[in-house]
């Protein structure tokens, strides 16, 4: 089984979606997005830049914890990932969203 995006709304109102593993891990996570078509958009933003390793930025959570963004061409945050306890465990979790968001399905719980 692959990956797949989670496209839904919080309990304020946005929207936002969440990239899964095939075990169900959460792996990657977004914004908040006021119109649905904005979350769409990050997702389809996400599976185009997941592949290229240099949009990954790896660095530490207030916490020092290793966490990463990836970034979209124009630098903006478009997913965030959890805080991980290593930083092999940190980069195993980018390799899982560049192997899993390119061709992940898109569930709709909207």
């Amino acid at each position: 089984m692959a990956g797949k995006f989670e496209l839904y709304e919080d309990k304020g109102g946005k929207f936002r979606f969440r990239l899964k593993a095939s075990n169900g891990q959460i792996i990657l996570a977004s914004q908040a997005y006021t119109q649905k078509s904005g979350a769409q958009n990050g997702i389809e933003s996400v599976k185009s830049n997941a592949p290229l390793d240099e949009r990954f930025d790896r660095c530490d959570a207030s916490n020092n914890k290793p966490m990463f963004n990836l970034k979209a061409a124009n630098n903006q945050v478009i997913g965030t990932s959890e805080q991980y306890e290593s930083v092999a465990a940190r980069d195993n979790g980018i390799e899982s969203v560049k192997k899993n968001a390119p061709e992940a399905e898109i569930k709709d719980l909207c």
